[in-house]
């Protein structure tokens, strides 16, 4: 950490790469539905399983997200950035070495069960993570570098279930979450929880060998709004009783929710991360080959496919990077929800022409560009976009605890999209299924394009203060942060009188 000959731009783009691998995680976990379920359902399988256990293989992930989410804000906010990042990737290593030496549905499931709450705790912690690590000028392109990570999972997890078996997927899967621990090892805590807790000179060590010397500003004003918040929770007088910390907790609650930067930066991430989750990434990656039987026919070449539809993916998401240093937060959005929504209907309209024969013509190739648009639009626009808008929405103070409350959608929207399709496709087909989640995705457009702020090149004070509606003073700032400060002493008061 105390290399001269490196850079802060390669500084950042080391302690990124321990997050990115940390969320190709996800892809790898995702991905591995496709190779498991169609291997374990050939005849002569050690385990056996039909459709419906398959189906709780697949999402149970949506489960175990939730307890992730659970789990990640207390060691956040109490322990650090860094240690979170190491303690999520425990559940996923053990989770690969559990699949390895599973013999059962049963063990199956929990294996997955605990991949699922290290894909929870990661999906809250990476975009908090990187939004604190990296530069305002290069943020975005940082945060873009997530669902880069998730893509690449989900490509290697493919390719390799395409030539060996799930043991020897699981193995190399195990051996990149690894690597991703030895990187996290080695990466500093992140400069913002520093300053949260009061430790100034090792915020300015860790910040300044992160950033440079040429972004002092945001510095002095985060350690000014630390200092300021610390202050006012100091003057509370907190007490160690359970009483006590419950009491405090209920009203700092009560007056959280009801402040603008806390519940309109939620209410804009549960609809971005509905729109993410339905927007096709983890049906195209759970169930790829049912989607391409569907669209293209039963008889085309599943696996070269697969592999150019993950290929394509990483292709226009490394592109994407680079675009979103140059085009507005909310213009990527519009366009990018668009063409997705144009791809759910174009597809739904060709599968029920199809079906019907109603086609005028027909080839294979038109299902595979159809579904290579569609794929486009995920690369690009539903599964990096709310990565990105996570990691700079948050203000400091609620970071935990807004991130955590918002990746719950995350978890419900997860198990929604991959427990329904089999019964999707069983009842309304897959016509029915993409009208469906055009519908969605158009409305969570709608919403986040009517409160969602543009967020591109700004500091994330800056965002904050416009949650707030205006910037506020330090002595402002005070007395806001002090209303709780003296409901909570005159609650203490009440709580000590004695009885008559």
């Amino acid at each position: 950490m105390t290399k001269i000959w490196f850079s802060p731009f390669q500084r950042q783009c080391f302690v990124t790469s321990g997050v990115c691998l940390n969320m190709a995680g996800h892809g790898l976990t995702v991905g591995f539905t496709a190779v498991l379920l169609p291997q374990l359902q050939r005849p002569g399988s050690s385990i056996v399983v039909d459709d419906v256990s398959g189906s709780w293989i697949a999402s149970i992930l949506g489960f175990a997200l939730v307890t992730g989410n659970f789990i990640v804000p207390t060691i956040m906010a109490k322990s650090g950035r860094k240690t979170a990042n190491l303690v999520s990737i425990l559940p996923m290593l053990i989770g690969w070495f559990s699949i390895l030496l599973a013999t059962s549905v049963p063990s199956l499931l929990l294996a997955r069960f605990l991949q699922g709450v290290s894909m929870g705790m990661i999906a809250t912690l990476g975009p908090v993570l990187i939004g604190e690590y990296t530069s305002p000028k290069n943020r975005g392109a940082f945060l873009m570098t997530l669902s880069l990570a998730i893509a690449i999972g989900v490509l290697t997890v493919h390719s390799i279930g395409s030539y060996f078996g799930w043991q020897t997927a699981a193995l190399l899967c195990a051996f990149i979450s690894f690597i991703n621990l030895l990187i996290v090892i080695n990466s500093p805590e992140s400069p913002s929880w520093l300053a949260d807790q009061g430790r100034y000179e090792e915020c300015k060590q860790v910040f300044r060998w992160l950033r440079g010397d040429e972004e002092e500003e945001e510095l002095h004003a985060m350690m000014e709004t630390s200092a300021i918040i610390k202050e006012s929770k100091d003057d509370a007088g907190v007490k160690d009783s359970l009483l006590w910390k419950l009491k405090s907790g209920l009203l700092y609650l009560n007056e959280t929710v009801r402040k603008r930067q806390f519940y309109k930066p939620i209410f804009i991430m549960m609809h971005l991360y509905t729109l993410g989750q339905w927007g096709g990434a983890n049906i195209m990656s759970a169930y790829t080959t049912k989607i391409l039987e569907n669209v293209v026919g039963p008889n085309a070449m599943f696996g070269l496919i697969i592999i150019s539809l993950g290929t394509q993916r990483i292709i226009t998401n490394s592109s994407a990077i680079y675009v979103i240093k140059k085009i507005k937060r909310r213009t990527i959005l519009l366009s990018t929800t668009l063409i997705n929504i144009f791809a759910f209907l174009a597809i739904a309209a060709y599968t029920y022409a199809k079906t019907h024969g109603n086609l005028p013509f027909d080839h294979p190739l038109i299902g595979i560009f159809l579904a290579h648009i569609h794929m486009f639009s995920i690369a690009t626009g539903t599964v990096p976009l709310p990565l990105i808008i996570a990691g700079e929405l948050f203000p400091l103070e609620y970071r935990s605890l807004a991130g955590g409350i918002s990746v719950l959608f995350v978890s419900v929207n997860l198990f929604l999209t991959v427990k329904t399709l089999p019964y999707l496709f069983t009842t309304i087909g897959l016509p029915g299924a993409y009208c469906m989640y055009a519908g969605i995705v158009g409305y969570c457009l709608v919403v986040c394009w009517m409160v969602l702020p543009e967020t591109k090149d700004r500091t994330l004070q800056d965002i904050e203060e416009e949650f707030m509606g205006r910037p506020l003073s330090p002595q402002e700032l005070m007395s806001t942060l002090s209303l709780t400060s003296l409901k909570l002493h005159n609650a203490d008061r009440r709580c000590s009188a004695p009885m008559i």
